[in-house]
């Protein structure tokens, strides 16, 4: 959720022209995130892997479109970072809760 707020910030600089492109996209994929990881908690293991798989994928999706607004200046390289850092760290982490799951219950 850190992440998505963090998302929600720096999108509040970005031009008007990207209020529904870029904007929305990736704050809409920010909050994809923490949704999917809420939503899956409540199912059966296979079920919640398919939902930490959706949200890991979102992080990535996210990570691009950080790298695209820095390649348009919508945000300085500092702003990118913070968010790339978060990202990189909720990727390992999901990576490794989603390896310790698979293996425990053989999914």
């Amino acid at each position: 959720m850190d992440i998505a707020l963090d998302v929600h910030k720096v999108t509040l600089e970005f031009p008007k022209h990207e209020l529904y492109g870029l904007s929305n996209q990736i704050n809409r994929a920010s909050v994809s995130m923490a949704s999917n990881i809420a939503e899956g908690s409540n199912r059966g293991n296979r079920y919640f892997l398919h939902y930490l798989n959706i949200s890991l994928g979102s992080s990535f999706e996210v990570q691009t479109q950080i790298l695209i607004a820095q390649q348009n200046n919508y945000i300085d390289n500092n702003q990118a970072k913070t968010i790339e850092d978060k990202l990189d760290e909720f990727q390992k982490m999901m990576t490794g809760f989603i390896n310790k799951l698979e293996k425990t219950n053989q999914v």
